[in-house]
């Protein structure tokens, strides 16, 4: 019974954790600008986890460095299972301005499935509650299917 009430309260509202590796915080103002009441992605259920334990989306934003790089998989560990990735603007995915910098360890997708990926430099704040609101639809999948696993295995 709580499972059922526990799934249904969390399928409406997916909570985001932001990761910084190592962006010019322009990616950063347009996430922070989504949350404000002029765009109000919490009317979709969007709200900002304080720790990784606590997401269901993880929005990663700026190249991957060298510095940043364990803490980003050592943190994804931290997320319960299923979840999703979002990759915000154009750094996580092709390095952009940093490319071939001495820090930059390469794109996002070298060490994590990227579920949703937000082009631009920076993305509108329309096209991040776009790449949200598809992230919460991918996890909404995963988690059906995850729950079909579990029925398989329990029989």
């Amino acid at each position: 019974m709580f499972k059922k009430l526990i799934a249904a309260s969390t399928a409406k509202s997916p909570w985001i954790y932001h990761i910084n590796t190592g962006s010019c915080n322009g990616c950063d103002i347009e996430l922070v600008a989504v949350l404000t009441p002029r765009y109000d992605a919490e009317r979709f259920g969007f709200k900002l986890a304080g720790t990784p334990r606590h997401a269901d989306i993880v929005v990663v934003s700026g190249p991957i460095t060298s510095q940043s790089k364990a803490r980003l998989l050592r943190t994804l560990e931290q997320v319960p299972k299923p979840f999703c990735v979002v990759s915000l603007g154009s750094c996580p995915r092709s390095g952009n301005v940093f490319k071939g910098s001495y820090s930059v360890e390469g794109p996002l997708e070298k060490y994590v499935h990227v579920d949703v990926s937000v082009a631009g430099c920076t993305p509108k704040p329309e096209a991040v509650i776009e790449g949200l609101y598809t992230a919460a639809q991918i996890l909404k999948e995963k988690r059906k299917a995850m729950a079909g696993k579990k029925e398989v295995a329990e029989s």
